[in-house]
């Protein structure tokens, strides 16, 4: 299936802006200028819901600083301590923020059906692997702790992310039924969109669609570079959780793909993996559409049909 025809004339405008010029690969770019570029193009995408409440929090993390966070409520969610998703960012552990992925994480809590708690992890190359997966896990114990003070409900939490918050999420739900002692928070299910799962290998969607489908596999690369201190990092399972020797006993997944994505065939693989280790996993796939389709609700009308797709799903999961 091609790409739909709104998103193709938002590619054509992206490789328009890298003919004149005007725009750079991200891996061509230093962090800071991809990271710039980031959050410029996120305001393309969607328009942040104000009505959603938004509650800035600080998180410590283990070696004493301070990570952000936001926790997002719907107006009629009520007083009641709350079913809660922990959403992580994507943005290949260089780029993406609070601020990039503020207008989705609304959409979502606007639902009604959960609070969601958006983390801000410590990003590479400033901070490398595995600072975020500690980070993370630092979140989920502080949610564990300190949740029912904020009407959060830690017997009712989901593990969600996009891309490597994606990946995050899944690596979070291992360690919570493989090392108790390290995350005591047990998730009811985990939410995964377009994760990556194999910094080690390429499969025929990163040769497919390595250009022009907004992340590039060059990109990847660079993103693993930053982010690895070294090759047997990107083989930790933490970074590949592909890699995890045992997958079984975890929380029900909700794995969804994009069609044109080099990160698709990696992502099948670890659902594939995570069913045949009798895990509850349910596969959707948009095949017209590209890697971070999930935040592009102001840009796809389908997108809204998305959304409601995953909070049903999870609803289903939080009762």
């Amino acid at each position: 299936m091609a790409v739909v025809p709104e998103l193709e004339a938002f590619l054509e405008l992206v490789e328009f802006g890298r003919l004149t010029g005007k725009s750079r690969a991200m891996h061509e770019q230093t962090p800071e200028q991809a990271r710039a570029d980031f959050e410029l193009a996120s305001l393309a995408l969607d328009q942040p819901l104000a009505h959603v409440a938004c509650t800035s929090l600080g998180i410590p993390a283990r070696d004493g600083w301070t990570l952000s966070a936001r926790l997002y409520r719907a107006p009629d969610l009520g007083a009641e301590p709350q079913p809660t998703l922990l959403y992580f960012h994507g943005g290949g552990y260089v780029v993406g923020s609070l601020d990039s992925h503020d207008a989705l994480c609304r959409r979502l809590a606007g639902h009604g059906f959960f609070a969601l708690l958006a983390v801000d992890y410590r990003l590479a190359p400033e901070w490398r692997f595995p600072t975020p997966v500690e980070d993370a896990c630092d979140a989920a114990n502080w949610l564990l702790r300190e949740g029912a003070a904020l009407s959060l409900d830690p017997t009712r939490v989901a593990f969600a992310g996009d891309s490597v918050g994606a990946s995050l999420a899944t690596v979070l739900s291992i360690i919570a039924a493989r090392n108790p002692e390290e995350l005591a928070l047990v998730p009811k299910a985990q939410v995964l969109v377009y994760p990556v799962t194999d910094a080690t290998s390429k499969r025929p969607s990163h040769r497919d669609f390595a250009e022009g489908y907004l992340l590039e596999t060059a990109t990847l690369d660079w993103f693993y570079q930053h982010y690895g201190r070294t090759p047997q990092d990107l083989a930790d399972w933490r970074c590949s959780p592909l890699l995890a020797p045992d997958l079984s006993g975890l929380a029900p997944a909700l794995v969804y793909l994009a069609g044109h994505d080099p990160l698709h065939d990696e992502g099948l693989a670890y659902a594939q993996k995570l069913e045949a280790a009798g895990n509850e996993v349910k596969v959707l796939t948009q095949p017209g559409l590209t890697h971070d389709f999930l935040r592009m609700a102001g840009l796809l009308a389908e997108v809204e049909g998305i959304h409601t797709e995953v909070v049903e799903w999870l609803a289903g999961k939080l009762v």
